[in-house]
C-alpha cells in the first residue's frame, strides 16, 4: 500500500492521452464469457478494476492472455464454475456484470453482493427484474442465485435507466430465444461500446445510442477483435486539472463527441477548450468566472443519465468550482454519499455549503492549502489530487488504491506534465 505526496502550485504543460473507458472495458470483458471463441479487446486501461475483472474471468475458467499494448485475449471455451468468488465480488461492483453472460451461457449463476465505491445506495433490483422478465428465477439467501432452463425474449421496461442493469439485460438477451425490447435503457458511451462488441461477436442489436434497444436473440456468438473507446470521465478530470492549475494541456483520444454536455457545464465556470480531430486543447490561464443564468441568477450544474452531465464528473466539477470567481449550485441527484468528501475541501480552505447530501453551494475563488487526505472513492480521490496540485504546500493522500482503480498510471502521467507527485510506501 502506498500514498501520494504532492507539491502544489505548479503550472503544468504538455500532452496526455486519455485511457480506454473503464466503464466500457468492464462489461466488454464480462461479455467474453458469452462465446467459446477468443475475443481480443484493445485499449483496456491498466487499472485495478480491469485487473480484478481479468482475474475473475480466469477463476471462472477463461484463458486470459496479455497481448501487450493494453490488449488482452480472453477465451472462454469452457466455464469451470458459475459461482462468482467472493474475493473478486467484494473488490469491484462490476462483478455483477458476469451474471448476464453466465445466465445466458450456463443457465445459472451464484453471485455474492458486489462491492465497489461507497457513494450511496446502489440497488440491484433492476438487474433481477430484467432477468425475471427473460425467464429466470431469482432467490436471495445471503447470495443471489439465478437459474433459467432457457431465456426467452421479452418486453422489458427498466424501472431506472441503470447502466449496469442495461448491460446485464443486453448480455442475457443476446442469446435468448426471440426478440427482446429494453425500454428506458441507459445509452452512455460505454453501453454503446458493449453493443458494438456484441454486434462484432454476431449479435443482433438495434437502437444503439437511444433508450430503446431491440435485441434479436441468436443461437451462438463468435470471437471478435474490438477496441474500447476513450474515457470521457478521465478527459473531464484532466480538463478540471488544467483549469484549476492554470495550465495548458492537450488531451489526445478525447472523443470530443462525448463532451457536449461537459462543455456546457464547464462553460458555466468560464472554462473552454479547442477541438482538433480527436484531441482537445485546454488553454492556460482561463477566465474562471461563473457565468450567471439569464437575469443574473445563480447557475446550477446537475447530473443526469446520458446525454446529461455525468455523475462521475460531479466530484471533479466541485473542486474545479472552488477556483472560480462567483457562486454556483451543484446538484448531485443520483448518489447520496458522493459529496461526503466536501469537508476535506473545506478543510483546505474552500468555501462550500453542503445544503444536504445532494446539493452544495460553492463560492470562489478560494486559495487552497495543503492537507492530509484520505481518498473515499475513485472520483473523489481524483478530485483530491486536483485540489492538492492547486494548493499551496505539500499534501498527502492516503488510500490511493481507490484512485488507481479508475486512473491508469496516474503518477507518471502527471509527472510528465510537470506535476510534483510521487508514490511513497505507507509506513
Amino acid at each position: 500500500m502506498h500514498k501520494y505526496e504532492i507539491e502544489g502550485k505548479r503550472i503544468l504543460k504538455g500532452r496526455v492521452r486519455a485511457s480506454g473507458n473503464k466503464n466500457a472495458a468492464l462489461p466488454c470483458l464480462a461479455a467474453t464469457l458469452l462465446c467459446e471463441e477468443p475475443v481480443v479487446l484493445r485499449n483496456i486501461p491498466d487499472i485495478e478494476d480491469t485487473g480484478v475483472m481479468l482475474e475473475l474471468l480466469a477463476r471462472l475458467g477463461a484463458r486470459v492472455e496479455s497481448l501487450g499494448g493494453n490488449a488482452h485475449r480472453v477465451t472462454a471455451a469452457s466455464i469451470r464454475t458459475c459461482s462468482i468468488p467472493i474475493e473478486e465480488s467484494q473488490k469491484i461492483r462490476a462483478s455483477i456484470l458476469t451474471a448476464g453472460p453466465l445466465l445466458a451461457r450456463c443457465g445459472e449463476v451464484v453471485l455474492p453482493p458486489p462491492g465497489g465505491d461507497v457513494i450511496g445506495r446502489r440497488r440491484l433490483d433492476t438487474h433481477f427484474l430484467a432477468f425475471r422478465a427473460l425467464g429466470a428465477t431469482v432467490t436471495v439467501d445471503g447470495v443471489f442465485s439465478l437459474k433459467a432452463s432457457s431465456l426467452v425474449g421479452a418486453e422489458i421496461f427498466l424501472d431506472e435507466a441503470s447502466v449496469t442493469a442495461t448491460e446485464n439485460a443486453l448480455m442475457a438477451a443476446v442469446l435468448a430465444r426471440g426478440e427482446t425490447v429494453i425500454r428506458n435503457a441507459a445509452s452512455e458511451p460505454h453501453v454503446q461500446d458493449l453493443c458494438r462488441l456484441l454486434l462484432a461477436m454476431g449479435g443482433n442489436i438495434s437502437g444503439i445510442g437511444s433508450n430503446v434497444l431491440r435485441v434479436e436473440g441468436v443461437e451462438k456468438l463468435h470471437g471478435a477483435d474490438f477496441a474500447i473507446g476513450g474515457d470521457y470521465i478521465e478527459v473531464g478530470s484532466f480538463i478540471g486539472l488544467a483549469a484549476v492549475t492554470g495550465s495548458e494541456i492537450e488531451i489526445e483520444n478525447a472523443s470530443p463527441e462525448h463532451l457536449r454536455m461537459s462543455r456546457i457545464a464547464f462553460g458555466k465556470l468560464g472554462i473552454v477548450w479547442e477541438t482538433d480531430g480527436e484531441s482537445i486543447r485546454v488553454p492556460a490561464r482561463q477566465a474562471l468566472t461563473v457565468c450567471p443564468d439569464i437575469g443574473g441568477m445563480i447557475p446550477k450544474i446537475d447530473d443526469a443519465p446520458w446525454p446529461g452531465f455525468p455523475t462521475d464528473l460531479m466530484s471533479i466539477m466541485l473542486v474545479t468550482a472552488t477556483r472560480v470567481s462567483g457562486t454556483i449550485l451543484l446538484h448531485e441527484k443520483m448518489f447520496e454519499s458522493r459529496m461526503f468528501y466536501v469537508d476535506k475541501l473545506i478543510g483546505m480552505g474552500a468555501r462550500i455549503v453542503l445544503c444536504d447530501p445532494h446539493r452544495a453551494v460553492v463560492s470562489g475563488p478560494c486559495e487552497l492549502k495543503a492537507s492530509d487526505l484520505t481518498s473515499p472513492d475513485v472520483r473523489a480521490g481524483m478530485a483530491m489530487v486536483i485540489a492538492a496540485l492547486a494548493a499551496e504546500g505539500k499534501s498527502v493522500i492516503h488510500n490511493v488504491y481507490q484512485i488507481e482503480r479508475g486512473y491508469e498510471k496516474l503518477v507518471p502521467r502527471l509527472t510528465a506534465l510537470g506535476a510534483k507527485i510521487r508514490a511513497v510506501a505507507e509506513k
